[in-house]
């Protein structure tokens, strides 16, 4: 299925095949474990070209969509962009690099090593710059008034996106840990390829992102100094996955005490049982109008999560894992 264009999604809002083609073929890029991985040096002249051309779209209101992979956001955002006036962007991490140059945590656009943690001091004029041009570029290419960007670890970048976008909404999705992580496993051991002798799948090129995600989240944590001897050399993606949502739930946890300003919590759980409700509250928070085609698409596609049995993790992990459980309002073995 290219750029998430389904047949629902198609028949209900023929109009957002262009925007979705748009965005799959001129902005996102392909990440690894993707195939038309061809396509990107068009992405990154074009975005090149937009840093040089100036727009006259000034409204840039992105609403981004945070959180932890595989937990919803994929759908909230292909929801969001049934919208008739939004555009959707499915994270594109190219867009953020080209204008960046040290945004990839993955190892999909480049062989420097990129940063998940980027504070409001980072944000200079020219990154700036190409930002707000690539996404008025989008948005006037599509003819849309507003872009929703589904880009999970952007978590970690709150104060640079304050900054650099100061008008945009954040979207937290949290979903059940037990959930996520073996969603995580699964798609890791789905999607996982061996290229070029180099294993690629949910942590990067050759454990790229795992290695920045202990070196630059885990290891300045305290809360994992009972387990930081181990946690380095975990291979099973379950722990993995495991760590990496403990480490996003903390990063909200901090961003709530910290009155982290346009941020809204979105619960999987409630987006799945009470669609409408749901996407009208998150309507209201950015400044939507209300889209009955939207709400219908949603409750089309919103299907409950099938049941997961608790998560048997390595023994330095678990009461981690369980402690942060219950401070998120999950049960152990929820």
């Amino acid at each position: 299925m290219i750029a998430q264009l389904d047949r629902t999604y198609i028949t209900m809002r023929p109009t957002k095949i262009w925007t979705r083609l748009l965005a799959y073929f001129l902005f996102e890029g392909r990440p690894l474990t993707t195939r038309g991985r061809w396509i990107n040096p068009l992405v990154f002249a074009a975005h090149r070209l937009w840093s040089w051309l100036p727009m006259t779209t000034k409204d840039v209101r992105p609403i981004f969509i945070l959180g932890v992979g595989r937990s919803g956001t994929t759908i909230l955002g292909t929801i969001l962009g049934m919208h008739r006036d939004v555009c959707y962007l499915n994270e594109p991490k190219a867009l953020w690099q080209a204008a960046l140059g040290d945004d990839d945590v993955i190892g999909s656009y480049s062989d420097a090593p990129g940063r998940f943690r980027m504070k409001a001091t980072d944000a200079s004029s020219i990154k700036r710059l190409r930002l707000h041009r690539s996404y008025r570029a989008f948005q006037w290419l599509s003819g849309s008034r507003r872009v929703a960007d589904k880009y999970p670890e952007l978590i970690f970048r709150t104060a640079f996106v304050d900054q650099v976008l100061p008008d945009a909404k954040k979207l937290v999705l949290v979903r059940n840990g037990a959930e996520t992580i073996q969603s995580i496993r699964n798609w890791s051991e789905r999607k996982g390829t061996y290229h070029d002798g180099l294993h690629q799948d949910w942590w990067g090129l050759d454990d790229r992102k795992w290695t920045l995600m202990v070196g630059q989240l885990i290891e300045p944590d305290p809360f994992f100094a009972p387990a930081l001897d181990i946690i380095p050399t975990l291979t099973d993606h379950l722990d993995r996955a495991a760590i990496e949502w403990i480490v996003t739930m903390r990063e909200l946890d901090t961003l709530r005490a910290a009155k982290c300003p346009r941020l809204m919590v979105v619960h999987y759980s409630d987006l799945v049982a009470r669609p409408q409700l749901t996407l009208e509250v998150i309507s209201s928070y950015c400044g939507l109008r209300d889209d009955p085609k939207m709400f219908a698409y949603a409750k089309s596609v919103l299907k409950p999560a099938k049941p997961y049995a608790a998560p048997r993790l390595h023994p330095a992990i678990q009461p981690l894992f369980d402690e942060t459980m219950l401070a998120s309002g999950f049960g152990p073995g929820q």
